[in-house]
């Protein structure tokens, strides 16, 4: 299993300006970012996190991370776009690395080729962790068939990661992954996408159907896939994201009061007391990410195949608590903005960046994950 080698850094200038720049169109429109994303296939960003010798560049989770906070801060769409693809990406370079799937993940790679999920289930009411539908194999293919009530920026991608049980026999938590190229997959939209934030991620609901070839059905258990990387990847990519968007938000509110400030003639004004009071908020939002991430590396570095009870309880409470800050952040710098951050019509405006804020609590539902760490709880015995 790789563990990750360290990337000499990646650049992604030119899609965090391309992403900043349509921001608030991709806002408006609720339509997919398209121009960050083909920024982001130009600068090798999208094969950033597969395996070097498979044709990608090895991007640590830092260095992933620290992409996914800069796109956040300049569209919050085109972030979440980057954060998801890489969550499956980097399931293709750990789990799907050797063998005959090696191949796929190298085509993958020479085509910068971006990459959706499709974890949820319309009959399983959100639960990742079991699937009604199966893989259905004839030889040298398989068949599968499944309605999603979300599958992100899907009529954009270029494969989709489906889970399913293993075959039709198998009990609904026996899942594999099965990576569904463009060409070999058809998709019936089932609903519609007109939501309060992360307009351009464009996720309504699919009957997805797709026959491939069997090599393309990943050779480890979805369970595995999903608690060493799928979890982990998601929860300190995102929380990045929505670090990002906390650093637009109190970018806003430091431009506001310093503009305040100017006539204040020396006086230390309440404003500018409540920046430095946001201020520690953001910075331990910034301090609990940072740790988690380096949680994580660690973890990836041991080369073991399962992580412990207290790792996984770690990323669950990273994405509860970011989820939360995120909201704290951009609440207190809209106070500190006052009219002109509510106003959409300023540059002081808030409106995307709080609307945004509040995705990440319903994305996956916090209720689900504290009932999951309701459950990790009773098992877990201490350290690690």
């Amino acid at each position: 299993m790789d563990v990750g080698v360290p990337a000499t850094g990646l650049d992604s200038g030119e899609s965090v300006r391309r992403a900043a720049e349509f921001a608030a169109e991709v806002d408006r429109k609720a339509r997919f970012p398209k121009e960050a994303v083909e920024a982001m296939r130009a600068d090798g960003l999208l094969s950033a996190s597969l395996p070097a010798e498979l044709g990608g560049r090895s991007a640590s989770i830092t260095e992933l991370a620290a992409v996914a906070r800069k796109l956040g801060r300049a569209c919050s769409s085109a972030a979440m776009v980057y954060a998801m693809h890489h969550t499956q990406a980097l399931s293709l370079r750990f789990h799907a690395a050797d063998g005959p799937i090696a191949e796929l993940t190298r085509e993958i790679a020479r085509e910068e080729a971006l990459l959706a999920s499709a974890t949820t289930e319309i009959t399983t009411g959100g639960d990742t962790g079991s699937s009604t539908c199966a893989v259905a194999r004839d030889g040298d293919t398989v068949t599968l068939a499944k309605n999603a009530p979300i599958i992100s920026y899907a009529t954009y991608a270029d494969y989709i990661c489906a889970t399913a049980r293993r075959d039709v026999d198998s009990p609904a938590s026996d899942q594999v992954l099965v990576v569904c190229p463009k060409g070999d997959t058809t998709l019936e939209q089932t609903s519609e996408w007109d939501t309060l934030g992360f307009r351009g991620t464009c996720s309504p609901g699919f009957m997805l159907q797709t026959h491939t070839a069997a090599r393309n059905v990943l050779p480890v258990p979805y369970s595995t896939i999903s608690a060493h990387t799928m979890l982990p990847t998601s929860h300190t990519l995102w929380a990045s994201v929505w670090l990002g968007i906390a650093d637009a938000a109190v970018s806003k509110a430091r431009t506001h009061v310093r503009s305040g400030a100017r006539h204040a003639a020396g006086v230390v004004t309440p404003q500018m007391a409540k920046l430095a009071d946001l201020l520690v908020i953001h910075q331990t939002f910034e301090s609990s990410v940072a740790q988690e991430i380096q949680r994580y590396e660690e973890f990836l570095a041991t080369g073991e195949p399962e992580p412990t009870i207290g790792f996984a309880l770690a990323m669950n409470n990273l994405k509860l608590s970011a989820s939360l800050a995120v909201v704290d952040v951009v609440v207190g710098a809209l106070a500190l903005c006052g009219i002109n951050g509510y106003r959409e019509d300023h540059p002081a405006s808030m409106g995307r960046l709080l609307r945004d804020s509040y995705g990440p609590q319903v994305m996956v539902s916090n209720d689900r994950i504290r009932v999951n760490n309701a459950k990790l709880v009773l098992a877990h015995r201490g350290q690690g």
